[in-house]
């Protein structure tokens, strides 16, 4: 594996955080806890895909399986933080956990999941495409 995988999903992480909090502080203040949830997926999906798109060309992906490698890492990354950091060191009961996973109750926690692994893919074919052609 690649370190650059794991050290640039690191600043995920405090992405996340500022996040939670314009949530909590903001979202909550004008609207109901779901929505707050929902609206927070939205701009996590953005925050987040701004900082992947000012990355790719530090992690030098060189094709489309090297992108997929670097979203299924990212994945395995988060899920394994979210849960193990949750639970152990937060002390959120598994039930809690879980809660956000339950898309027919509005929980939107799966799609953010999903736009993490599949960002590098997506980002790495409109970098390639908006990359001047160079002679060698």
């Amino acid at each position: 594996m690649n370190w650059k995988y794991f050290f640039s999903w690191i600043p995920g992480i405090p992405i996340a955080i500022v996040n939670g909090l314009l949530r909590n502080s903001v979202y909550t203040l004008v609207m109901n806890e779901l929505h707050a949830h929902q609206l927070s997926a939205v701009s996590f999906a953005v925050f987040f895909g701004i900082y992947v798109w000012y990355i790719m060309k530090w992690v030098k992906l060189s094709s489309k399986k090297d992108a997929l490698l670097l979203g299924l890492v990212w994945i395995f990354l988060t899920i394994s933080f979210e849960f193990l950091f949750g639970h152990f060191v937060m002390g959120n009961s598994w039930e809690k956990l879980f809660h956000d996973y339950n898309l027919f109750a509005g929980r939107v926690w799966v799609l953010v999941l999903l736009w993490i692994a599949l960002s590098p893919i997506l980002f790495y074919h409109l970098q390639k495409r908006t990359r001047p052609m160079t002679s060698t």
